[in-house]
């Protein structure tokens, strides 16, 4: 996923300034505003959260 639709989906879900941002960061900004674990990137070749949207990107 582009960093252009990370901070689409990230504004359209009420985040603001997603310019300041990294993209880990803005991703678990999205995990949290969703209801889910903001642990995007801390997982090593492992996890639980199988339902999550960002698994594929984030055991890469």
């Amino acid at each position: 996923m582009k960093l252009s639709d990370i901070e689409r989906k990230a504004k359209n879900l009420g985040i603001k300034n997603v310019w300041s941002y990294s993209k880990a960061d803005l991703i678990r900004a999205i995990q949290k505003k969703e209801g889910n674990f903001d642990c995007f990137g801390t997982a090593f070749n492992n996890c639980n959260q199988l339902a999550c949207c960002w698994i594929g990107l984030c055991l890469k």
